[in-house]
């Protein structure tokens, strides 16, 4: 444990206030510490000292993983805070009142209704595992009852816990329980009578205490007998210890038993008068403790329900008025007033008006009780002594009497109670459930005799449940071979044996009694110096001498001796019992017999307060009698405690501890001090401490694999799993002694499951984040590239339009430039032409002064050029000569000097080498760049030569240019001298022209501004009218769009209407079917009831088979109340005799069911009339077309019932000509009709008549029926294939009768001939088709060989060999089995054709004898006229009937019915062939006109089918059958019954084979009832099937493996309930349905009902899913919402591939689909809790809360829902209108509807196979 204590780790250390405080380490531990630094939850560090004797650790914390256990030893730490922490969490935050501590059920009263016990809670864990489902009572008791019928073991139920705790309520729904899932025996309603005694045994046996309002104040121990077949028989009720003294004085705050307020809440009634009651707070007896009203509970509704109880129970009026007599008189006694008249004696007042009440109540004097109450006599050996009483001891006295006679009213009641509930049947288990007292250690002020007594049987329960605990312990331990070691536990004997052994303190009590001065003080004295020094669980208190502590296995307990021997004694004055006795009241008398004729019938016999068995002996003598009769109550309280222990020790006990939550009664509050008190004193901390010295964790080796598979390589994986955990376990757990393997699980120590659990997150955390590393990472780059492809669309978009906005402004520019470039090109021009115009002329006079000017300015120039040129010339040279000499000079100064220098270092520097070298390089760089410069300057004087030439020539050019100038310059001016005259007449002009165009330009402006206001004036009118009429417009638009609103709205509105009066229309004809069906069921029944009733009668009366046993009750049938069983009236007169002897032994049970069963006709009648008024509703639409062809077809009517009589006729003639046929060959032999006798002759002659008659008929029948086809054709507008128009056309125009009987017969032959050649075209298809998948076929065979090929090819040579062996001996083992398969139906075709061979050869023998014995005379036959034979003819003759002999009717019935084999029917015949032989017979029957047959053939059917039903119901192929056949035969009715609405899809021979004679309308509906009961029996049978599979299928298997991993669990998850069976799968109920569909598709079942079935068990499915889910703690995880989601979507897939998607059947899985989602989804803030309501509209507000409440992190990794989410969802749910049921309606069935549905089938092609063995039916 120290290992554990590091740093983080959570611990838990005791606190004053909260027992248990959680804390922190935050610093490690290391041996040798004295305290631990620890951080609280508050963030307090605080430093805890160890204990420095024990050095102790902190109990440490299980993982948050494993808190909200079911199972507390599921924990993987086992202690006291781990334990109340559980228990805590549980109840405050999932609202869950019921927990498992290993065998142990802990109940905390919530102290609120909770709807967790209703029909369907009880429903849903029936049939469960003890462990599969969430802790309940009733699962408890589920595993009582499923124990007790597979061990033939008597079971017990122990409930035990504080008064308040709610032990009563628990044992109250166990018996319901019982009541509900095993049923009754007998119609007797012993059930209803079990759950009846209840509110009785509360009203006289519980009150309100301070702790509880309705206490139970005795114990009881109910025994729940069963049969042999575990059907409740009776009960049997044993009490212990009713607490008289409630009677006369109650506590504060407390009250009297229930009975006494509800007497006087009730005392105003009229009936009540005569008691004289008033309201509760005038009688001493019920006002001492100042609380006579509960709050909530109404005393007079509750006397009601008692009375109502006493009356099942068999309780009649006058007993029970009796007994609130006597009840009554004790609260009277009570008031009697007693008064001192001295010292040492008292008296009543005179006329006390409450005993005169008493007296006149009980029957007694008022003188006798007066003196009795007040005296006592004593007896001596002489003489006998009146002694009076002090008024002190004469009030006891009365207390006592009162005391006295409520025990015994107490007593009488119990008896007949039991009398009530015993049975003749023979008991053959019981169930025990025990409602035990209170453990209420260290909670009274004061301790007395009644609670010694409890504590006493608390102490010896206590010690059997350790026995037990220990004992189950050491099996499992021996059952694994684990070896054993001996588990210190603790052995509360020595505290029993200080009790009960010889010299106890019961014994030291008893003979304290029997002393003669006896007292509570003598017998302290006793025990103290018995005790004292030899027992160290017996102890004296220092401050007393009256009182002792005794040291319980809960705590010590102090007990004051006051009142002891008394209450032991518990002494009456005899002289009052012998008032009582001599009362004039029978009852009271009743009450105060003895003991051995008040005996139950048990031979029990009760002693005061308690009950107990005791066998009397009728010739017991009077002294054994009184000597029985003074036993003390210790005495025998202590008997009746060891019969209570001998029984317990004779059955299974099954415990259930109940918890007090707090001491206030406040709805789920939890104190924890009051808890752990309770939780010591239950010993539930027993039996943690037992798991927990051994091994307490246990996983089996599968469940270990799946959970710690994450902590396994692959290499550790073999195929062993047990191995593998094995050697995985050893890695991971290096101490050895931390567990060990057994034969099936492996057992941990305390502690190791939270080490692996720690493993197992620490591996799935890495996991996780490398997970999350890479998904996020994925995310990350894919929102980065999403960003990115978002930014660069953005980006085209944007430079998109902006390029677009660019180009546009570029191209306005572009066009704006262009137009001011004309504009100012145009202007600039017209402004230049004017300028031109004006500046030429003076252009030309300056240019020519210029050009003179210029021409004397260059001349000077030139000749100023020249002078200067010669001038500077000789300056120059003058200059350059005075400064070449001064250079020269200066410059041979400076070389001479320097060149002495260079002379000095030359010389110097000569004699060095380098000196050369250098110089040489010097020189050689300064010769190539004196070079350079000379080739550059030689370039320059090039370049200035060629410049200089350029020079010359363009002088010279322009030269002779200025000369040209000048002469014309010269020539411009003589111009200008011509034109200066004209300047002056030109500016004359000029000015005249500018007045004219201003002249102008005002005109102008005059008319540019009359048209601008003209078109303003103008626009504004355009644009007033554009208005105007943009107002109309819209105006229009208004209206046009308000009259397409009103008119949508107007069709929308009708639609809505429409669409809602459907669809209530629709609801309410479900309604009315679900109603109707309801009651089919109901009626069915009550009709088996009564079989079985006439069964059990019958059986009574004469001696049973044996090994009988009786059938289920839900498969018995009955006769239909619309049917005749005329055929078996005989079986009937057989068994009236039996039935009028029957009749006598219950006629009223008889009366009532038959009164009850016309009822429910009348009811069933009335639902019948309303549903045809339903659906005539909806189909009345679909009628108006219909009636408006009724003119048209009067004629065609006729026509019909013409033909109709003349078929008829036809069908008597024939009959007669059969029977004179028979009657012939009947009298052959005799020689009565030899040739030539008179009868031959007259015979002979009435043949031919007939037979001329029969063709005259026969040719009015073809030609009425051509008639009739072509009338029909011509009034529906339809042509035929084998009837042109023209065709018709030449008919109508035909008069002639034998042509249209030509034309009809050559009409009949083209029909037979297309029908021919369609035939041939069908099976010329069908050849293509099957060569095509037998192409198909090889093409995949050869695509198969090739893989086969390719992979051997890649083997080695020996597995290439060894494969292609095995290959080849596969496929001739397939060869073989295909050959073998081809040769039986070879066989049977064989067989077939030898056997219809045989009946031919046998028609033809008969046809040849017939004509043999029918020759005539040769004159005779010459004047016969001969016919053509027709052979096509002979075939059509055939009308699709067959005949039976009335006879022959049982035969059929057995034959087709009841031994028919649907299996071999549904795979070598045709679909309903049943329904088609029943119809042809009853066709014959019609054709004949014998109702007596048809009546009889139909009343025979339905039975024989119910019987079939009822003999094999469970049998889903046999009940799909004969609901496929069924439907067909109603089909068939429809069909054929001559109604046009079913006629439509006929064909005109089908139409000729409709029913002539009668009606059947009444039989369909009856065969509509009949196949309504065979569908329920369907769904019933398909449920039985299916339910086993679901919650193993659809939750508890993983279908993907290794979602979610198992979590630890307790011992509870695989308890001894657990059978050795298959696991089913989704495939498993996949591979049903599957079987289930294909069934009912090889029966012919109508594809509509399929739909339906496929609806209803899909229904089925999700509601027991659903279910489970809602009541599995272990299944609320988001893993297996996965895995439930994924399992939907598996059978989503099923519909899908039967093509069922749109039956509905998804739709019913809709509440499943999301519990699954909401385990998902997340569940923290508003917005999930939005999502929640909106996406869960399919489930109730209870189940989405339930869903929350239960959901349970698998991982470390998942979050619990807080309380304040769960309290967000309720609010927001708060105003949906629903159910508040949690569970689902698993027994709700759809209404069920039969579409009609005809057939194709020609009745005349049905042949009859030989297998039936009807080969006394005749085709007619």
């Amino acid at each position: 444990i120290a290992s554990g204590h590091m740093y983080c780790a959570r611990v838990w250390i005791p606190d004053v206030e909260e027992v248990w405080k959680s804390a922190e380490l935050t610093k490690d531990y290391k041996s040798g510490d004295v305290s631990l630094q620890l951080m609280l939850e508050d963030g307090r560090n605080i430093e805890h000292k160890l204990d420095p004797k024990t050095k102790n650790l902190p109990y440490l914390r299980n993982p948050d993983i494993l808190v909200g256990e079911n199972d507390l030893t599921a924990l993987s730490y086992l202690h006291e805070p781990a334990v109340l922490h559980n228990l805590k969490v549980r109840f405050i935050d999932s609202k869950l009142i019921y927990t498992y501590c290993g065998i142990v059920l802990v109940a905390i009263n919530p102290y609120e209704t909770l709807p967790i016990y209703g029909t369907d809670i009880i429903n849903a864990y029936s049939g469960q595992n003890m462990g599969d489902m969430d802790p309940h009572i009733f699962a408890v008791a589920e595993e009582a009852y499923k124990q007790m019928a597979r061990d033939e073991r008597n079971q017990s139920i122990i409930v035990s816990g504080e008064s308040g705790a709610g032990k009563t309520v628990s044992a109250k729904y166990a018996m319901r329980y019982f009541a509900t899932v095993s049923g009754s025996a007998s119609e007797a309603n012993v059930e209803e009578k079990v759950l009846a005694s209840n509110p009785i045994m509360e009203a006289i046996g519980n009150a309100k205490t301070t702790r509880n309002d309705n206490s139970s104040r005795f114990g009881k121990y109910i025994e729940i007998g069963f049969d042999n077949r575990y059907r409740i028989i009776g009960a049997n009720m044993r009490t212990y210890l009713l607490e008289k003294s409630r009677v006369v004085f109650q506590a504060d705050e407390e009250r009297n038993y229930h009975i006494f307020y509800q007497l006087c809440a009730s005392a105003h009634l009229p009936e009540f008068k005569a008691l004289k009651l008033s309201n509760a707070n005038d009688f001493l007896y019920t006002r001492q403790g100042r609380s006579p009203v509960i709050d909530g509970v109404d005393d007079t509704k509750e006397l009601c329900t008692t009375r109502n109880a006493f009356s099942l129970l068999g309780i009649n009026e006058s007993y029970q008025m009796g007994l609130f007599q006597v009840l009554a008189a004790i609260l009277h006694l009570g008031n009697v007033e007693i008064k001192d008249r001295d010292a040492d004696s008292s008296v009543i007042p005179p006329n006390n008006r409450h005993l005169m009440a008493f007296c006149e109540l009980v029957g007694v004097t008022y003188q006798d009780m007066s003196q009795w109450l007040c005296h006592r006599k004593l007896k001596t050996a002489t003489e006998t002594y009146i002694k009076p009483l002090p008024r002190l001891q004469a009030t006891n006295a009365r207390d006592a009497l009162s005391k006295h006679i409520y025990a015994k009213l107490f007593n009488w009641i119990v008896e007949h109670v039991n009398k009530a509930l015993v049975t003749n049947v023979k008991q053959h288990s019981f169930i025990g459930v025990l409602d035990i007292y209170g453990l209420n250690f260290l909670t009274f002020e004061i301790n007395s005799f009644e609670q010694f007594c409890i504590n006493y049987a608390n102490e010896k329960l206590q010690q059997q449940f350790n026995m037990h605990v220990f004992k189950l312990e050491q099996e499992e331990y021996m059952k694994e071979q684990i070896p054993w070691t001996l588990i210190d536990f603790y052995d509360n004997q020595p505290c029993i044996n200080l009790i009960e052994a010889k010299m106890g303190i019961l014994d030291l009590l008893d003979e304290e009694c029997r002393m003669p001065k006896g007292s509570d003080d003598s017998w302290a004295q006793k025990l103290y110096n018995t005790h004292l020094k030899t027992c160290s669980l017996f102890e004296k208190p220092r401050m007393s001498n009256r009182a002792f502590i005794i040291q319980h296995f809960a705590d010590k307990v102090e007990y004051q001796c006051d009142g002891f021997l008394e209450k032991n004694k518990d002494t009456v004055n005899e002289e009052q019992i012998n008032v009582m006795k001599a009362s004039k009241f029978n009852l009271l008398v009743e009450l105060f017999q003895d003991e051995e004729k008040a005996t139950s019938p048990t031979g029990q016999v009760q002693g005061t307060g308690g009950r107990t068995r005791l066998s009397i002996k009728p010739d017991k003598s009077r002294d054994t009698s009184s000597k029985e009769h003074k036993k003390t109550v210790g005495c025998q309280f202590r008997n009746s405690l060891q019969k209570l222990m001998d029984t317990l020790n004779a059955t299974t006990p099954h415990y259930v501890r109940c918890i007090k939550p707090n001491d206030f009664k406040l709805a789920f509050s939890f104190d924890p001090k009051r808890a752990v008190q309770q939780l010591r004193a239950c010993g539930v901390l027993e039996t943690i401490r037992i798991s927990a010295a051994g091994f307490p964790s246990r996983w089996t080796y599968q469940e270990f694999f799946s959970r710690y598979r994450v902590l396994m390589k692959q290499k550790d994986v073999l195929a062993d799993k047990k191995l593998t955990c094995k050697n995985v376990l050893e890695k991971l757990v290096q101490d050895q002694d931390k567990y060990q393997f057994g034969k099936t699980k492996i057992f941990f120590r305390a502690g190791q499951v939270a080490y692996l659990e720690k493993l197992r997150a620490d591996k799935l955390r890495a996991a996780c984040i490398r997970i999350q590393k890479t998904i996020r990472c994925w995310l990350a780059r894919k929102k980065y590239l999403r960003k990115r492809s978002a930014a660069i669309t953005i980006q085209r978009f944007t430079r998109g339009y902006q390029a677009r906005c660019l180009a546009k402004f570029l191209r306005r520019t572009q066009a704006a430039t262009i137009i001011q470039k004309y504009q100012r090109m145009y202007v600039e021009r017209k402004r230049y032409k004017q300028k031109q115009a004006a500046a030429l002329a003076m252009q030309t006079i300056l240019r020519a002064y210029m050009a003179r000017q210029k021409y004397q300015a260059l001349l000077r120039e030139h000749k100023a050029v020249i002078i200067q040129k010669h001038i500077r010339g000789w300056l120059a040279r003058c200059w350059y000569k005075r400064c070449l000499e001064a250079i020269v000079y200066l410059q041979c100064c400076i070389r001479r000097m320097r060149a002495k220098r260079e002379l000095k270092k030359l010389k110097i520097e000569a004699r060095s080498v380098e000196h050369f070298k250098k110089l040489n390089k010097g020189m050689e760089n300064k010769i190539m760049q004196l070079q350079r410069k000379i080739d550059e300057q030689s370039k320059e004087n090039r370049l200035v030569n060629e410049r200089l030439v350029g020079l010359e020539s363009s002088y010279t050019v322009e030269s002779e240019r200025m000369r040209g100038e000048l002469n014309r310059l010269r020539g411009v001016e003589e111009d200008a001298k011509n034109k200066a005259n004209q300047v002056s007449s030109l500016l004359e002009e000029l000015e005249r022209l500018k007045k004219e165009l201003s002249a102008t330009q005002q005109e102008k402006k005059t008319i540019e501004d009359w048209a601008q206001s003209y078109r303003d004036e103008m626009e504004k009118m355009v644009a007033e009218l554009k208005h105007q009429n943009g107002l109309l417009k819209k105006e229009k638009d208004d209206l046009n769009r308000l009259i397409q609103e009103q008119s949508q709205q107007m069709t929308e509105k009708m639609t809505r209407a429409i669409a809602e009066e459907t669809q209530q229309l629709e609801t309410d004809l479900n309604e009315e079917r679900s109603r109707y069906q309801n009651l089919l069921s109901e009626h069915l029944r009550l009709e088996e009831k009564y079989d079985d009733l006439k069964e059990e009668m019958a059986l009574s009366s004469n001696v049973s088979k044996p090994g009988h046993r009786r059938t289920d009750s839900t498969h018995s049938s009955n006769e239909s109340e619309y049917t005749y069983n005329s055929e078996y009236a005989e079986l009937e007169d057989g068994t009236r005799g039996r039935e009028d002897v029957t009749r006598g032994i219950d006629t009223s049970l008889t009366l009532k069911l038959q009164k009850r069963v016309t009822e429910l006709e009348q009811d069933k009648q009335l639902l019948r009339n309303e549903l045809e008024n339903r659906e005539e509703q909806l189909q009345r639409a679909s009628y108006i077309n219909v009636f408006s062809f009724q003119a048209r077809g009067a004629e065609l009517e006729y026509e019909s019932l013409k033909r109709q009589e003349l078929e008829s006729e036809n069908k008597k003639l024939k009959h007669d000509l059969e029977e004179m046929r028979k009657s012939l060959l009947g009298n052959a032999a005799t020689g009565a009709g030899a040739p030539g006798s008179p009868a031959y002759k007259v015979l002979l002659e009435q043949l031919n008549a007939s037979c001329e008659e029969l063709e005259v008929r026969k040719e009015e029948v073809l030609i009425l029926r051509s008639q009739l086809v072509s009338q029909k054709e011509a009034m529906h507008h339809k042509e035929t294939m084998t009837e042109p128009s023209v065709y018709k056309d030449d008919v109508s125009k035909l008069k002639d009768d034998e042509v249209k009987q030509a034309y009809v017969g050559l009409k009949d032959t083209n029909r037979l001939l297309e029908h021919q050649l369609q035939t041939q075209r069908r099976t010329y298809d069908n050849e293509v088709e099957s060569l095509r998948s037998e192409l198909q076929n090889v093409k995949e065979e050869n695509n198969r060989q090739q893989q086969l090929l390719a992979q051997n090819l890649q083997l080695p040579p020996e597995a290439r060999i060894e494969a292609s062996l095995q290959h080849e001996i596969t496929r001739l083992t397939n060869e073989n089995l295909d050959l073998m398969e081809q040769l039986e139906k070879q066989d049977r075709t064989i067989r077939k054709l030898k056997k219809q061979l045989k009946v031919y050869s046998k028609r033809i023998g008969e046809m040849g004898a017939g004509q043999t014995e029918g020759q005539t005379s040769p004159g005779q036959m010459v004047d016969e006229p001969i016919h053509p034979v027709n052979i096509p003819r002979r075939e059509k003759d055939f009308q699709g009937m067959l005949e039976y002999k009335k006879e022959d009717e049982m035969k059929l019935v057995k034959n087709l019915i009841l031994e028919l084999k649907p299996r071999g029917v549904a795979v070598n015949l045709i679909p309903g062939l049943p329904a088609y032989i029943l119809f042809m017979c009853l066709r014959h029957a019609d054709y004949v006109n014998d109702d007596q047959k048809v009546r009889t053939l139909l009343t025979s059917t339905i039975n024989s089918i119910k019987k079939i039903l009822k003999k094999r119901g469970d049998d889903f192929e046999t009940v799909s059958f004969w609901l496929a056949n069924t439907c067909r035969f109603l089909h068939c009715l429809k069909q054929y019954s001559g109604d046009e609405q079913f006629m439509k899809h006929n064909t005109s021979r089908q139409n000729e084979h409709c029913l002539s004679n009668f009606d059947l309308a009444e039989y369909r509906q009856v065969i509509s009832d009949l196949a309504i009961q065979i569908y329920q029996q369907l769904i019933k049978c398909m449920e039985n099937i299916l339910q086993p599979m679901i919650v193993s299928g659809m939750l508890e298997h993983e279908t993907i493996q290794g979602v979610s991993g198992v979590k630890p669990t307790g011992l509870r998850k695989r308890t001894s309930s657990i059978a050795d069976e298959g696991t089913y799968t989704l495939d498993s109920i996949l591979r049903q349905l599957s079987a289930f569909h294909s069934t009912m598709c090889q029966h012919g079942t109508d594809p509509e009902l399929i739909k339906q079935v496929v609806k209803q068990q899909f229904y089925i499915i999700g509601a027991v899913t659903l279910n489970n889910l809602l009541l599995r703690k272990d299944m609320c995880s988001w893993s297996k919402g996965m895995q439930i989601r994924y399992n939907v979507s598996q059978l989503e897939e099923w519909l899908r591939d039967k093509g069922l998607m749109t039956c509905g059947a998804k739709e019913t899985l809709e509440p499943l689909i999301q519990a699954a989602q909401l385990l998902q989804v997340k569940k923290k803030t508003d917005e999930d809790a939005e999502a929640i309501c909106s996406m869960c509209h399919a489930l109730t507000t209870a189940q989405i809360v339930k869903v929350l409440n239960l959901y349970t992190p698998v991982n470390e990794f998942e979050e619990r829902v807080s309380v304040a989410f769960i309290r967000t969802i309720q609010t927001r749910l708060r105003d949906r209108c629903e159910s508040p049921q949690l569970l689902m309606d698993t027994k709700m069935i759809y209404p069920v509807t039969f579409p009609f549905n005809p057939s194709c089938l020609a009745l005349e092609t049905i042949q009859i196979p030989s297998s039936l063995n009807l080969a006394f039916l005749t085709r007619v």
